[in-house]
């Protein structure tokens, strides 16, 4: 017997499903649709973070409200729920991880990293280690069984889609995890809470990276590495300086605001940051044009491919097109905006081929003059 939702292959009455519960609305729903099944299900959901500390404001843990309201969605509808601090974990391996990569002058993505080692190895480990058939989430991306086993593609609300954050899932993986969620549209999402009576159909969505709630990166970059505030010049590619800085992680590739450099002749935006000399190149918007990427710890997912491909260098970028020779992502046309430490994820139509972390750039003006 098949069930639709959670791919099932047994009676679901002799299934266990777990949960990763966030608190949210969507984690809520994909717990009630895994209820609905007849399944035992059991929620978990993982301290990650003292949500007082990030914000400077006590009284309250990390997502202290974001459990409660995760306890509160198990309790109405009686499923078994389970919290664990996970916080020594998480700071050593998505917040550390941060701060570092701002401290090398690159532009991380903390919610891959998460997703990488605490959400899908740690959580996953755990809802294997409880006998579950399956571990599902409320992440809206698709899961399709293809000749060769399970694909990832995209969800089918462009708006919504979050595979760019779920490249480094392994097939291992992908074989164990559901996501009901993947064909929806948000607001069909909120409208089974709002049936439901979750107290969280209305809850917004969160809009910042979790451990930084109010968007000062650089706070929690200092807090963790204190050197990180160390300044240094602001100079043109020609190595003419323009001014001082405050830190490098205050800039990330393609910024404009926040130079304090007026009187140029022309706008100018960050082209890289040199973490060895404490400076930050500046130039020309067309110097931001990037024909190339190199990617490292590659993850792929595809079988062997021939024929179009697409990559996405950038959570909200729409994919472009581009080649790939397993090391090497060659975009159709020049690429704005594209950083050492963001991700490349590779897409063929709107499955997920595969992605990786982008090591090195190659300028679309030094792919000319070659």
């Amino acid at each position: 017997m098949m069930n639709a939702e959670f791919d099932l292959d047994r009676p679901a009455g002799e299934c266990r499903i777990v949960v990763a519960m966030s608190g949210g609305v969507d984690s809520s729903v994909v717990a009630a649709l895994a209820a609905k099944t007849g399944a035992e299900v059991i929620g978990i959901t993982l301290q990650l973070y003292d949500h007082g500390e990030a914000t400077g404001r006590t009284g309250s843990c990390c997502a202290g409200q974001d459990i409660r309201d995760a306890r509160a969605v198990a309790e109405k509808l009686g499923i078994a729920h389970y919290v664990f601090d996970y916080e020594s974990r998480f700071r050593e391996s998505v917040i550390d991880d941060f701060a570092d990569e701002y401290m090398a002058g690159r532009t991380p993505i903390p919610c891959i990293r998460c997703n990488q080692s605490v959400k899908f190895k740690d959580l996953l480990d755990m809802a294997r280690d409880l006998g579950a058939d399956c571990l599902a989430t409320g992440h809206y991306v698709r899961r399709v069984m293809g000749e060769g086993g399970a694909e990832l593609h995209r969800a089918l609300d462009p708006a919504r889609d979050q595979s760019y954050f779920l490249f480094a899932t392994t097939k291992d993986q992908l074989d164990y995890l559901r996501f009901p969620l993947g064909g929806m549209p948000k607001a069909e999402v909120r409208e089974i809470a709002k049936e439901l009576g979750l107290g969280v159909a209305l809850k917004p969505d969160s809009q910042d990276i979790c451990f930084v709630p109010d968007g000062d990166y650089a706070k929690i970059v200092k807090k963790v590495r204190p050197e990180a505030g160390e300044g240094g010049e602001i100079v043109t590619r020609s190595g003419e300086v323009l001014g001082e800085h405050k830190g490098l992680i205050h800039y990330t590739v393609g910024q404009r605001r926040g130079l304090e450099i007026g009187g140029q002749p022309e706008p100018l935006y960050v082209v890289r940051l040199e973490p060895e000399t404490r400076r930050v190149v500046v130039g020309p918007k067309s110097a931001l044009a990037i024909s190339a990427a190199r990617i490292e710890d590659l993850n792929w997912l595809g079988e062997s491919f021939e024929g179009g491909m697409t990559a996405k260098v950038r959570s909200l970028s729409k994919p472009a097109p581009a080649r790939f020779d397993g090391e090497t992502v060659v975009f159709d046309t020049p690429e704005f905006g594209v950083a050492p430490g963001q991700a490349a994820v590779l897409y063929a139509g709107d499955r997920v081929m595969g992605g990786g972390w982008i090591a090195e750039t190659e300028a679309a003006e030094e792919a000319l003059a070659a």
